[in-house]
């Protein structure tokens, strides 16, 4: 599956182009901003993804950069209007910022690579699991019934069809009891469930691993197109999840340390073991 052909996909392209034309005619945002009678704010909203740009908008610009071979300004506008996030995105207004765009950049990968070093994953979480995590925060009922329904439909990607999927979970994870001993013993053997198909990779780096480069936090990479390469990082730090979306020094270096990680981790064929082994110490 190609990252291309998807809103999320033509929306990165879109806003790429878009920046490099600027910059090839030396052009700087304040500069345009004033030449189309724009705020700069407006201006910084377009070319960080953070508001949509009309068509009339997107022809101005491409007038003033010089773009006016027809071809070319038929494939810019067809990205434009083909940037349209779904309808299914609306549920997610008002989530903290950064995170309705993982889960929209999660719906298009072609691989999902996870780091948890407290919690299980939220793609892997049963709702009781889920119900106990939120609820943890002290939100009111219908927050709490929103942000699990919010996992829940993330995990629609599971399946034959959907993307692979790589999970490096911390041993602390499993021992650390969330809800109660029946809700772990239910999320263990569902994890141990989805570790025995073949789009899920769940490895466990053991307390034995001591000192490991998890330890620096949890994150999550997303590959979106196999041809060009195309990642997005999602570090997930205290009060200020941050997403990072371009092919960085920093990307390339937590895919690294992802590949590193691998290796302190035990093999996939340890999963179900260690899994046992917890839920018959919760009485399973």
């Amino acid at each position: 599956m190609s990252g291309k052909g998807n809103p999320v996909a033509q929306r990165r392209k879109l806003l790429s182009e878009l920046k490099q034309a600027r910059e090839a005619r030396k052009l700087t945002q304040d500069s345009v901003a004033a030449s189309l009678d724009w705020s700069k704010s407006k201006m910084i909203r377009i070319e960080q993804g953070r508001s949509g740009i009309s068509v009339t908008d997107l022809r101005a610009l491409l007038l003033h950069y010089g773009i006016t071979e027809p071809a070319r300004v038929d494939e810019l506008v067809e990205l434009a209007r083909a940037t349209k996030r779904p309808d299914w995105m609306a549920k997610y207004k008002g989530l903290p910022k950064g995170f309705a765009e993982f889960i929209e950049l999660e719906q298009v990968a072609i691989r999902c690579r996870y780091v948890q070093t407290s919690l299980i994953p939220g793609m892997l979480q049963t709702p009781g699991y889920a119900t106990a995590v939120v609820g943890g925060g002290g939100g009111k009922e219908e927050e709490v019934q929103r942000g699990v329904e919010i996992r829940m439909h993330r995990q629609d990607r599971i399946g034959p069809v959907g993307p692979s999927m790589f999970f490096i979970i911390d041993e602390s994870a499993l021992h650390r009891v969330i809800g109660s001993a029946e809700v772990m013993r239910e999320q263990l053997g569902h994890i141990k469930e989805l570790a025995a198909t073949s789009q899920m990779s769940i490895q466990i780096v053991p307390f034995a691993a001591g000192v490991h480069p998890a330890m620096k936090g949890s994150f999550t990479l997303f590959e979106l197109d196999e041809d060009e390469e195309d990642f997005s990082l999602f570090l997930e730090e205290l009060y200020r999840p941050s997403l990072i979306q371009d092919n960085s020094d920093v990307v390339r270096e937590y895919l690294a340390l992802f590949y590193q990680l691998e290796k302190f981790a035990l093999p996939t064929s340890e999963t179900p073991r260690i899994i046992d082994e917890r839920i018959k110490y919760l009485g399973g």
